[in-house]
Protein backbone atom coordinates (compact mmCIF):
# COMPACT_ATOMS: atom_id res chain seq x y z
CA UNK A 1 0.00 0.00 0.00
CA UNK A 2 0.80 3.16 -0.53
CA UNK A 3 2.01 4.64 2.91
CA UNK A 4 2.24 8.42 3.54
CA UNK A 5 5.35 9.42 4.63
CA UNK A 6 5.68 12.60 6.16
CA UNK A 7 8.96 14.22 5.95
CA UNK A 8 10.41 15.31 9.75
CA UNK A 9 10.76 19.54 9.33
CA UNK A 10 13.59 20.83 11.29
CA UNK A 11 12.18 23.83 12.77
CA UNK A 12 9.55 21.74 14.57
CA UNK A 13 9.74 20.75 18.59
CA UNK A 14 9.38 17.40 19.38
CA UNK A 15 6.01 16.32 20.72
CA UNK A 16 4.45 13.40 22.32
CA UNK A 17 1.93 11.34 20.01
CA UNK A 18 -0.82 9.39 20.51
CA UNK A 19 -3.17 7.57 17.74
CA UNK A 20 -6.56 9.01 19.31
CA UNK A 21 -4.78 12.46 19.43
CA UNK A 22 -4.11 12.25 15.75
CA UNK A 23 -7.62 10.92 14.98
CA UNK A 24 -9.15 13.39 16.94
CA UNK A 25 -7.30 16.06 15.14
CA UNK A 26 -8.05 14.62 11.87
CA UNK A 27 -11.69 14.42 12.42
CA UNK A 28 -12.04 17.81 13.79
CA UNK A 29 -10.65 19.81 10.52
CA UNK A 30 -12.56 17.03 8.70
CA UNK A 31 -15.56 18.81 10.74
CA UNK A 32 -14.06 22.23 10.10
CA UNK A 33 -14.15 21.86 6.37
CA UNK A 34 -17.64 20.15 5.93
CA UNK A 35 -18.94 23.68 8.13
CA UNK A 36 -17.03 26.07 5.69
CA UNK A 37 -18.58 24.49 2.85
CA UNK A 38 -21.78 24.63 4.20
CA UNK A 39 -21.77 28.11 4.99
CA UNK A 40 -20.48 29.09 1.77
CA UNK A 41 -23.48 27.34 0.34
CA UNK A 42 -26.03 28.46 2.16
CA UNK A 43 -24.60 31.82 1.91
CA UNK A 44 -24.46 31.40 -1.80
CA UNK A 45 -27.73 29.50 -2.42
CA UNK A 46 -29.59 32.26 -0.40
CA UNK A 47 -27.95 35.13 -1.61
CA UNK A 48 -28.60 34.49 -5.37
CA UNK A 49 -24.88 34.25 -5.87
CA UNK A 50 -24.77 30.76 -6.83
CA UNK A 51 -27.60 32.29 -10.34
CA UNK A 52 -25.38 34.63 -10.90
CA UNK A 53 -21.95 32.84 -11.21
CA UNK A 54 -23.87 29.82 -12.34
CA UNK A 55 -21.93 29.74 -16.14
CA UNK A 56 -18.70 29.89 -14.16
CA UNK A 57 -19.82 26.98 -12.04
CA UNK A 58 -19.27 24.66 -14.77
CA UNK A 59 -15.28 24.80 -14.61
CA UNK A 60 -15.24 24.57 -10.84
CA UNK A 61 -14.58 21.12 -10.41
CA UNK A 62 -11.74 21.41 -12.40
CA UNK A 63 -10.41 24.01 -9.58
CA UNK A 64 -11.61 22.02 -7.11
CA UNK A 65 -9.33 18.72 -8.58
CA UNK A 66 -6.24 21.51 -9.05
CA UNK A 67 -6.72 22.18 -5.54
CA UNK A 68 -6.79 18.38 -4.41
CA UNK A 69 -3.91 17.83 -6.85
CA UNK A 70 -1.42 20.60 -5.41
CA UNK A 71 -2.70 19.32 -1.69
CA UNK A 72 -2.02 15.86 -1.80
CA UNK A 73 1.28 16.49 -3.92
CA UNK A 74 3.32 18.89 -1.85
CA UNK A 75 1.88 18.64 1.97
CA UNK A 76 5.14 17.40 2.80
CA UNK A 77 6.85 20.09 1.79
CA UNK A 78 4.33 22.76 3.53
CA UNK A 79 4.22 24.72 6.34
CA UNK A 80 1.24 23.04 8.63
CA UNK A 81 -0.49 26.72 8.36
CA UNK A 82 -0.38 26.60 4.51
CA UNK A 83 -1.76 23.14 4.61
CA UNK A 84 -4.24 23.92 6.26
CA UNK A 85 -4.76 27.26 4.55
CA UNK A 86 -5.40 25.24 1.02
CA UNK A 87 -7.89 22.91 2.93
CA UNK A 88 -9.51 25.32 3.79
CA UNK A 89 -9.85 26.95 0.62
CA UNK A 90 -10.84 23.85 -1.29
CA UNK A 91 -13.68 23.58 0.96
CA UNK A 92 -15.07 27.12 0.55
CA UNK A 93 -14.46 26.24 -3.28
CA UNK A 94 -16.75 22.93 -2.72
CA UNK A 95 -19.19 25.05 -1.00
CA UNK A 96 -20.00 27.19 -3.82
CA UNK A 97 -20.29 24.36 -6.13
CA UNK A 98 -22.65 22.75 -3.24
CA UNK A 99 -24.92 25.77 -3.58
CA UNK A 100 -26.74 24.49 -6.50
CA UNK A 101 -27.99 21.44 -4.56
CA UNK A 102 -30.69 23.57 -3.61
CA UNK A 103 -31.94 24.17 -6.94
CA UNK A 104 -32.54 20.91 -7.88
CA UNK A 105 -33.09 19.07 -4.30
CA UNK A 106 -35.70 19.36 -2.03
CA UNK A 107 -34.90 20.80 1.58
CA UNK A 108 -36.08 17.83 3.16
CA UNK A 109 -34.27 15.76 0.87
CA UNK A 110 -31.13 17.46 2.22
CA UNK A 111 -31.71 16.83 5.67
CA UNK A 112 -32.47 13.37 4.88
CA UNK A 113 -29.58 13.03 2.98
CA UNK A 114 -27.53 14.50 5.70
CA UNK A 115 -28.85 12.37 8.48
CA UNK A 116 -28.24 8.85 6.37
CA UNK A 117 -24.71 10.22 5.17
CA UNK A 118 -23.48 10.72 8.72
CA UNK A 119 -25.10 7.80 10.50
CA UNK A 120 -23.14 5.08 7.28
CA UNK A 121 -20.10 7.67 7.73
CA UNK A 122 -19.87 7.40 11.15
CA UNK A 123 -20.52 3.08 11.39
CA UNK A 124 -18.01 2.54 8.64
CA UNK A 125 -15.67 5.08 9.64
CA UNK A 126 -15.69 2.29 12.79
CA UNK A 127 -15.34 -0.47 11.34
CA UNK A 128 -12.32 0.63 9.27
CA UNK A 129 -10.71 1.79 12.84
CA UNK A 130 -11.61 -1.37 14.60
CA UNK A 131 -11.39 -4.29 11.85
CA UNK A 132 -8.29 -5.93 11.98
CA UNK A 133 -8.85 -7.10 8.22
CA UNK A 134 -6.12 -5.37 6.07
CA UNK A 135 -8.25 -3.36 3.66
CA UNK A 136 -5.01 -2.28 0.91
CA UNK A 137 -6.51 -4.71 -1.49
CA UNK A 138 -10.37 -3.69 -0.74
CA UNK A 139 -8.82 -0.09 -1.48
CA UNK A 140 -7.12 -0.94 -5.16
CA UNK A 141 -10.52 -2.48 -5.93
CA UNK A 142 -12.44 0.81 -5.22
CA UNK A 143 -10.07 2.85 -6.74
CA UNK A 144 -10.60 1.23 -10.10
CA UNK A 145 -14.53 1.04 -9.30
CA UNK A 146 -14.04 4.97 -9.08
CA UNK A 147 -12.30 4.97 -12.38
CA UNK A 148 -15.37 3.08 -13.77
CA UNK A 149 -17.67 5.36 -12.22
CA UNK A 150 -16.32 8.62 -13.21
CA UNK A 151 -16.45 6.93 -16.99
CA UNK A 152 -20.21 5.82 -16.82
CA UNK A 153 -20.98 8.93 -15.24
CA UNK A 154 -19.50 11.26 -18.36
CA UNK A 155 -20.95 8.64 -20.94
CA UNK A 156 -24.30 8.63 -19.17
CA UNK A 157 -24.38 12.73 -19.97
CA UNK A 158 -24.69 11.82 -22.84
CA UNK A 159 -26.91 8.60 -23.13
CA UNK A 160 -29.26 10.37 -20.15
CA UNK A 161 -30.04 6.84 -19.90
CA UNK A 162 -32.77 6.45 -16.11
CA UNK A 163 -31.17 2.76 -15.84
CA UNK A 164 -27.63 3.62 -16.09
CA UNK A 165 -28.60 6.73 -13.63
CA UNK A 166 -29.66 4.22 -10.86
CA UNK A 167 -26.41 2.18 -11.41
CA UNK A 168 -23.99 4.92 -10.95
CA UNK A 169 -25.98 6.03 -7.79
CA UNK A 170 -26.04 3.08 -6.12
CA UNK A 171 -22.41 2.04 -6.91
CA UNK A 172 -21.32 5.43 -5.85
CA UNK A 173 -22.48 5.10 -2.52
CA UNK A 174 -21.68 1.44 -2.45
CA UNK A 175 -17.86 2.82 -3.27
CA UNK A 176 -17.60 5.83 -1.27
CA UNK A 177 -18.90 4.03 1.72
CA UNK A 178 -16.22 1.53 1.12
CA UNK A 179 -13.09 4.07 0.82
CA UNK A 180 -14.26 5.56 4.22
CA UNK A 181 -13.48 2.40 5.92
CA UNK A 182 -10.28 1.99 3.93
CA UNK A 183 -9.25 5.69 4.40
CA UNK A 184 -9.87 5.62 8.04
CA UNK A 185 -7.65 2.48 8.40
CA UNK A 186 -4.87 3.88 6.39
CA UNK A 187 -5.22 7.16 8.78
CA UNK A 188 -4.97 4.91 11.85
CA UNK A 189 -1.77 3.45 10.31
CA UNK A 190 -0.31 6.28 9.72
CA UNK A 191 -1.03 7.69 13.13
CA UNK A 192 0.71 4.36 14.36
CA UNK A 193 3.62 5.82 12.75
CA UNK A 194 3.68 9.10 14.37
CA UNK A 195 2.98 7.00 17.51
CA UNK A 196 6.01 5.04 17.21
CA UNK A 197 8.32 7.63 15.95
CA UNK A 198 7.18 9.97 19.39
CA UNK A 199 9.63 12.39 20.56
CA UNK A 200 10.92 12.56 17.43
CA UNK A 201 7.60 13.82 15.76
CA UNK A 202 6.96 17.57 15.11
CA UNK A 203 3.54 18.91 15.84
CA UNK A 204 4.03 20.52 12.27
CA UNK A 205 4.13 16.92 10.78
CA UNK A 206 1.23 15.58 12.99
CA UNK A 207 -0.86 18.62 11.34
CA UNK A 208 0.27 17.59 7.86
CA UNK A 209 -1.12 14.00 8.34
CA UNK A 210 -4.29 15.34 9.99
CA UNK A 211 -4.69 17.61 7.15
CA UNK A 212 -4.59 14.87 4.72
CA UNK A 213 -6.61 12.70 6.79
CA UNK A 214 -8.85 15.05 6.73
CA UNK A 215 -9.17 15.75 3.02
CA UNK A 216 -9.54 12.12 2.46
CA UNK A 217 -12.46 11.88 4.81
CA UNK A 218 -14.17 14.85 3.88
CA UNK A 219 -14.52 13.65 0.21
CA UNK A 220 -15.63 10.35 1.49
CA UNK A 221 -18.43 12.11 3.11
CA UNK A 222 -19.21 14.78 0.47
CA UNK A 223 -19.09 11.95 -2.05
CA UNK A 224 -21.27 9.70 -0.24
CA UNK A 225 -23.89 12.72 0.66
CA UNK A 226 -24.27 13.98 -3.12
CA UNK A 227 -24.99 9.86 -4.49
CA UNK A 228 -27.34 9.29 -1.34
CA UNK A 229 -29.28 12.84 -2.44
CA UNK A 230 -29.31 12.05 -5.81
CA UNK A 231 -31.31 8.18 -4.66
CA UNK A 232 -33.56 10.25 -2.49
CA UNK A 233 -34.19 13.61 -4.43
CA UNK A 234 -34.93 11.20 -8.12
CA UNK A 235 -37.40 8.65 -5.57
CA UNK A 236 -39.61 11.61 -5.17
Amino acid sequence: MDIYRPQPQASALGTRVDIRAVMKEVYLWMTLGLLTSAIVALVFALSGLTEAIFPVLIIAPFAQIGVVWYLSARITRMEASRATNVFLLFAALMGVTLSTVFYWAALTDIYLALFATGAMFAAMSIVGYTTEMDLTRLGSLLFMALIGLIAATIVNIFLASETLYWLVSYAGVLIFVGLTAYDTQWIKRQAQQLEVQGANTGAAVVRQVAIMGALKLYLDFINLFLYILRIISRDR
